[in-house]
This record gives structure tokens, sequence and C-alpha cells, in this order.
């Protein structure tokens, strides 16, 4: 004869063992699930990653351009400023020649021509590194 406890273990036991096996397949499933979500989630930083890697580089070339852009800018200042220095040089020649002193207008626009070029140069670069050196801007170098 055998006990109560004894028979109805014998007869639940499959039944265990078939919770048993359905709780570890289950586990092993929700292990794979997250693997394939980590995985995914690789991919997608991936993606993002270079996405910025290519805004970054499309942003700096920008950048490029934008500062030789201002570069150019700044030489064509000087040019201009420089142009109406010696038109008011050569004008005051003239009118010194017409008071009788001897002196050729457009020799002297001539000869002062590097030192206005290179006076407005340097006051352009001072004035621009003052301009960077002020608080809230960055600072960049010639």
């Amino acid at each position: 004869m055998q006990r109560a406890g004894d028979s109805l273990l014998t007869r639940f036991e499959p039944a265990m063992e078939t919770c048993d096996n359905l709780s570890r397949r289950l586990e092993a499933l929700g292990a794979r699930i997250a693997r394939a979500s980590n995985l995914l989630r690789t991919r997608v930083d991936v993606a993002l990653e270079e996405q910025n890697r290519d805004l970054l580089s499309s942003m700096n070339k920008r950048a490029q351009l934008q500062l030789r852009l201002q570069e150019t800018v700044k030489g064509l200042s000087v040019v201009a400023i420089s142009y109406y220095v010696i038109s008011l040089i050569v004008y005051l020649g003239e009118e010194l020649e017409r008071l009788g002193i001897p002196i050729d207008p457009y020799l002297a626009g001539m000869c002062i021509l590097p030192f206005v070029v290179g006076g407005l140069w340097i006051a352009v670069r001072r004035l621009r590194k003052r301009l960077l050196k002020e608080p809230g801007r960055s600072t960049h170098k010639d």
C-alpha cells in the first residue's frame, strides 16, 4: 500500500517536470530576446554615431569655408580702405602741388602705399584679436 503523499508525488512529478522545462525554456527565450535587443541597440548606436560623425565632418568643412571667407573679406577690406587712403593722399598731394609745393601726388601715393597697406593689415589683425578675446567668444589664433 502506497502512502497518499507518494501517490500524489508519482502522479504530479511529470507535470512538475513539464513546468520546470517550460520555465527553463522561458528563461532561455528571455536571454535570447535580451541579446537580440542589445544587438539591435548596438546597431542603432553605431548608425547614430556614423550620422554624428558625418554631421560633425560637414560642420567642420563649413567652418573652414567660413574661415576662408572671413580671411578673404579681411583682405578685401584692407585693399578697399588702402585704396581710399591712397586716394586721399593723392588728392592732398594735388592740393599741395597747386599751392606751389613741388610734389608729384601719384609718386607720393605709390611711396606711401606699402606703409598704408601694412599699417591697415596690422590694425585689422589687432582689432580682430581684441574682438576674439572678449568674454563669451572663442579664441582663434591667426
